[in-house]
């Protein structure tokens, strides 16, 4: 057991069953009282006026809420929220990313950097194409993100290596999560895995604010689980998940005709259905680069809406002790206004 590897763990780590996974790296600060109360409901939200303006100065009775039909009380409110913030980097380096992956590095790095609070935010990078790879575990470093980020790459499926392991610790690296990719060795893209993987691995015991950032055209024809596990598991985690529909604007379809144009898709799913899906359902927000939405533009507007959320915390007084899903619905008094947030948990 000497000089055991983090790959190494990360490999036994995958023989266990999803939800039995533990990691020992957590936040050194202390998440509020009420996050810790398992009865306790926490959402986060942003709120829009009619034209699309990002609204900063509600108070707790501006808001409306109910689950699975039946009136809530509200009874934590702050529209200022000051807590740790941990983010979730989701690349996507399969050959329909090629042409666009330099853009995607340099801003991700941008935004990162401004984003993030000394001694207060964490992030991690994962890269995934018929792999998922964890190319920076958590930490507060900008130089070790940086770095991770320098090591974005398209790579053909039989032409990708094993990294040397980072070793343990802030700023080490990461690791292959074996069998993820479903043994599509010739190409793909496991886009599901690399979500629930965030999402259940790294972000399930984080407190405070946590969000996941996917970098893609959307395509997944080569994950072990389903687009379904993979909302779940974001949801169970209490992350948000924003997507970034980012694509090769000449249709590049990179290593073994897999990209979103005339690419294999699985289960037939659009690419940008998909990442509307999921950001949707987790209570983040869809974004889609263009001409007349550059990506850096794109991160200036995820900037703004994680340093403009309320945070909410009610009560559940639902009386089963089921632990199906349950649905939220959360609204403003002013009829004009839309709410975003996610659209229901998993009491368990």
């Amino acid at each position: 057991m000497a000089n055991l590897s983090r790959r190494n763990v990360l490999k036994a780590l995958w023989l266990i069953p999803a939800g039995g996974l533990l990691r020992a790296q957590q936040h050194s600060k202390p998440a509020p009282e009420y996050s810790t109360t398992v009865k306790v409901v926490n959402l986060f939200a942003i709120v829009r006026n009619s034209k699309g303006q990002v609204v900063k100065d509600l108070t707790q009775d501006d808001f409306q809420l109910d689950e699975d039909g039946k009136p809530q009380t509200i009874r934590y409110f702050s529209r200022e929220t000051d807590l740790p913030l941990t983010l979730g980097l989701l690349v996507d380096t399969s050959g329909s990313e090629r042409n666009v992956l330099p853009s995607e590095r340099t801003a991700s790095f941008r935004f990162l950097d401004k984003v993030m609070r000394e001694d207060k935010d964490m992030a991690f990078v994962i890269h995934f194409d018929f792999q998922v790879e964890l190319l920076q575990d958590l930490t507060g470093s900008k130089a070790g993100l940086r770095k991770a980020l320098d090591q974005l790459e398209i790579r053909g499926g039989r032409q990708l290596q094993r990294r040397p392991s980072g070793g343990d610790g802030d700023g080490g690296g990461g690791g292959r999560y074996p069998g993820s990719g479903g043994g599509n060795h010739g190409g793909g893209t496991a886009l599901y895995d690399a979500v629930f993987l965030g999402a259940d691995e790294l972000m399930k015991k984080q407190p405070g604010r946590k969000a996941l950032i996917v970098l893609s055209d959307g395509v997944d024809n080569g994950s072990r689980l389903t687009l379904e596990r993979a909302i779940e598991a974001a949801q169970r985690s209490d992350t948000l998940l924003y997507s970034i529909l980012f694509e090769d604007p000449n249709g590049n379809s990179g290593f073994g005709g897999h990209g979103r144009r005339g690419g294999a898709r699985r289960g037939g799913e659009d690419g940008r259905k998909v990442l509307q899906r999921l950001s949707r359902e987790t209570g983040g927000r869809y974004f889609e680069v263009s001409r007349s939405q550059p990506i850096d533009q794109v991160f200036e507007s995820l900037d703004e809406e994680l340093r403009s959320q309320y945070s909410i915390g009610y009560t559940s007084d639902a009386k089963t002790s089921s632990t199906d899903y349950r649905r939220i619905h959360l609204t403003t008094k002013q009829k004009s206004m839309t709410v975003q947030t996610r659209e229901g948990y998993y009491p368990s």
